[in-house]
């Protein structure tokens, strides 16, 4: 018998994953997630817009190292990410003590992560800047820009392993409220040294270091005083194998499918710039525009890759099967929406993204609407690409997932763009039709690859002997209402887990 035990209302919400209607499940609890990743993409354009403020050229250098951090972050994203998937496996096989052990391990893992990437990168940003190939003008215009950005990434490995267990736990609704306060901090400071104080890009940056400072602080603060399993506690860190390995065999294909992915994004900017320095910023403020849709089809299918891997630890696999299913349908059903809107809105919005300080840049203007004109294309290929990914981490497949995402950029997108620029007369919107040929591709192959893994998964037998495997979503013995007993973070009626 395990030494620790849940909380109820961790317990409650075990017990709502295995065995809520598989729908039901799915939007009440990562629907939250959806509205979270959503805030952070508009977060992302505000930023973008508030740098097109300053000017084009400042724009273009948030545009350019935004994808050169996220390259770097992808170190703490993928252990949050994989230390997510194992605490919940572990979380829905009830093994408390193993919870709590990797909670405390995974926490002590990313602080070393944070504080050696900090004492690499800071000393070393523009150099570093140099061997990624960015163009001199946009290093001269964002190096202080990158340093800030540095620490704060590494601040922030801390809080997306926070996020992250809180996810595997269903405290979704928590993640969405600190993400409402976090946005509100960071677009205040943002919005009033660029207006205000008409700063440049470096303070845009500490105002982004100042919120994920917040978030770690609450973390801190909320982490010591849980209860139950989730609480941490310096005597459970334990890197013995049975505790850590299994995680790390998980993140390290994340970490380096982020890295490898970022890396492609990085060397897509470098050959945008042929175009000229401009088009690295429009090529930025369409993947933001998009990230408004794509965003929302991730952070459902990032909670739904916790409810899988709980049901698995379950050993319920039908019920993966399902969740799976609805996941893609509310993943086409985002993209189509998405696709609509962004349609008739696209013209507007590249005309306030073209508006600066001292000018209205026409060029600009016209490089965002031609590039998104086919970007747009592809959102309901990476929902498809999402789901599929949603399927293989939950199930642990993080190897096939990494291979996925570097086929994406460098079979897909590197190789069409340089083919473009050699042996068509397209110029900058080429970026866009590449863009388009490699989300649809990916979409493609990511259900391709998924088919003969659903077809396994079908003949593995449900255990029939789950101790705790309730009679049904209501039943008696779970704390909750009388309508939904013991529904999770989000869930209608009235929640009962967090």
């Amino acid at each position: 018998m395990a030494s620790f035990s849940a909380s109820k209302k961790d317990e409650a919400f075990r017990r709502y994953a295995l065995s809520a209607p598989p729908m039901r499940l799915l939007l009440s609890v990562c629907t939250p997630l959806m509205l979270y990743q959503s805030l952070q993409s508009l977060f992302k354009l505000i930023d973008s817009l508030m740098a097109s403020h300053i000017s084009s050229n400042a724009a273009s250098a948030i545009a350019a190292i935004a994808q050169i951090t996220n390259m770097i972050s992808a170190l703490g994203t993928g252990l949050a990410s994989g230390g997510s998937i194992k605490v919940s496996e572990a979380y829905g096989r009830g093994d408390y003590e193993l919870v709590r052990k990797r909670v405390a391990s995974i926490y002590t893992l990313s602080v070393a992560v944070s504080a050696l990437t900090a004492a690499v990168l800071v000393p070393f940003a523009r150099p570093f800047l140099r061997l990624l190939n960015t163009p001199e003008e946009l290093i001269a215009e964002g190096a202080g820009y990158f340093r800030v950005e540095i620490v704060s990434m590494v601040i922030s490995f801390l809080g997306n392993v926070y996020i992250a267990i809180e996810k595997s736990r269903g405290h979704t609704r928590r993640i969405m409220l600190l993400n409402f306060a976090v946005i509100a901090l960071k677009l205040g400071l943002s919005a009033y040294f660029v207006y205000v104080l008409n700063a440049d890009s470096v303070m845009i940056a500490v105002a982004t270091l100042i919120s994920q400072s917040a978030v770690v602080l609450f973390a801190a603060v909320t982490m010591p005083r849980d209860e139950g399993a989730f609480r941490f506690s310096l005597k459970s860190v334990s890197f013995r194998r049975p505790v850590i390995l299994p995680v790390l065999d998980v993140s390290y294909p994340l970490a380096a499918e982020k890295v490898f992915f970022n890396y492609g994004k990085v060397k897509v900017n470098s050959m945008s710039g042929v175009y000229g320095g401009h088009t690295v910023g429009a090529l930025g403020i369409s993947n933001n525009i998009g990230g408004l849709t794509t965003s929302a089809q991730n952070g459902i299918s990032d909670g739904a890759t916790a409810l899988i891997s709980q049901n698995r630890g379950a050993g319920k696999y039908s019920r993966t099967v399902k969740l799976f299913y609805c996941l893609l349908a509310v993943n086409i059903l985002i993209g189509a929406v998405g696709l609509g809107i962004i349609w008739f809105a696209l013209p507007w919005m590249a005309n306030v993204f073209a508006n600066s300080r001292d000018t209205f840049d026409t060029e600009f203007r016209d490089m965002i609407i031609a590039i998104h004109r086919y970007e747009m294309l592809g959102y309901i290929a990476l929902g498809l690409n999402s789901a599929a990914n949603s399927l293989l981490l939950g199930y642990g497949h993080t190897k096939i997932a990494f291979i996925i995402n570097v086929v994406r950029v460098f079979v897909y997108r590197i190789p069409i763009l340089w083919f473009l620029q050699h042996y068509t007369s397209m110029k900058y919107e080429a970026v866009g039709v590449t863009m388009f040929v490699s989300n649809l591709l990916i979409g493609i192959t990511s259900i391709l690859i998924v088919i003969p893994i659903l077809r396994k998964i079908r003949k593995l037998p449900d255990d029939p002997d789950d101790p705790d495997e309730p009679d049904g979503p209501g039943t008696p013995d779970e704390p909750g209402t009388p309508d939904e007993p013991g529904a999770p973070d989000g869930a209608e009626p009235a929640p009962a887990a967090e």
